[in-house]
């Protein structure tokens, strides 16, 4: 579930974790709408990313090319953090 900037992920015991939304976006070759986040309790150089529908579900990234795509996006949002 997302909200303006927190999304909610159950954890490997069933818990709900609050994260914290560091940006959103849209790809128009997979057509799909991602978002990257971080636990704000843990190590800030570790994100995470998924897909997420039109009702806020998150969704596996599927394939190493949708990763890389990912990935790439990430590094330029560091890249443009870190100089900003």
């Amino acid at each position: 579930m997302l909200d303006s900037n927190s999304l909610y992920v159950k954890d490997e015991n069933g818990n709900e974790k609050r994260m914290t939304i560091l940006f959103t976006f849209d790809n128009e070759v997979t057509k799909k709408q991602y978002v990257v986040f971080q636990d704000p309790e843990q190590d800030e150089d570790e994100v995470y990313a998924s897909a997420y529908d039109e009702n806020g579900q998150l969704l596996p990234i599927e394939t190493d090319e949708e990763w890389e795509m990912v990935e790439e996006v990430i590094n330029t949002f560091v890249e443009d953090n870190e100089n900003a």
